[in-house]
């Protein structure tokens, strides 16, 4: 079975992993397969992996995918609400399920047939990370990072090369934008990110999302507003950002 890192990244020690995706595919079921992971970090960077199959199922896919990401997060530092979104609800099941019961019955399933797959289950058993849990997204919903993991694997799953982007080439502009507002563009992306999952960022982890100097930041006491988010205290020594099209009460950036 093929694998690859689609892009190579370092991993500063301030930087976490704030979500992750994976998918799987496969053309014929049984027939060639591939599969997609995808890490997102707080500094607004990306890391994908994806690999082939030549014979294989779509739910061997998914594990594999899982997996693959699993074993490569227990390397990483992780925010504490980090999550899997995936869009197998086997998986999905069979993780936080099924898995004690086959083991209780010497690997059976409840009509007593033997547990497909199990050499995967087993393996994903051992690299269970205790607070990761999987959540399920709808496939083909718009999830920005179902659908990239999709892309992936299917790219895979036919023999070809990671896609360059989730979109066609075709369909990007002629005269996209510079490169400093691509970086801001991503940067309000991960903002809204945070802001919609309630992730608290560590001050190091602020300065590198709003481009200000540390030094700065740490005068910050309550409350104070960049751009279009309210960002807060927790009491816990990080910050919070919250979507306030008014702006917040006080020192708008």
């Amino acid at each position: 079975m093929g694998n690859n890192q689609a892009s190579a990244v370092q991993d500063p020690l301030y930087r976490t992993v704030v979500a992750a995706a994976c998918d799987g595919a496969c053309k014929g079921n049984p027939g060639p397969g591939g599969w997609g992971s995808l890490l997102r970090y707080s500094d607004g960077t990306v890391e994908e992996l994806g690999g082939f199959d030549p014979q294989t199922t779509n739910n061997r896919m998914e594990l594999t995918a899982c997996l693959a990401l699993l074993k490569r997060l227990k390397e990483l530092p992780l925010d504490p609400k980090l999550a899997i979104r995936t869009d197998s609800k086997y998986l999905i099941d069979g993780f936080s399920r099924w898995l004690p019961g086959w083991k209780r019955k010497g690997w059976r399933t409840a009509s007593g047939g033997a547990v497909l797959n199990r050499e995967l289950w087993e393996a994903l058993d051992s690299a269970r990370l205790p607070g990761v849990p999987l959540v399920h997204v709808r496939g083909h919903s718009g999830d920005p990072d179902n659908d990239r993991c999709d892309a992936i694997a299917v790219a895979y799953s036919r023999g070809e090369k990671t896609p360059a982007a989730a979109v066609p080439v075709d369909a990007v502009p002629v005269d996209a934008a510079p490169a400093p507002l691509q970086r801001l563009l991503s940067r309000l992306e991960l903002a809204d990110r945070f802001a919609e999952a309630g992730y608290g960022l560590s001050l190091v982890e602020l300065a590198q999302l709003v481009e200000q100097p540390l030094s700065r930041l740490e005068e910050r006491e309550g409350p104070w507003s960049w751009r279009q988010w309210l960002v807060e205290p927790d009491g816990e020594g990080r910050w919070r950002l919250r979507r306030t099209p008014q702006g917040g009460p006080q020192g708008a950036e």
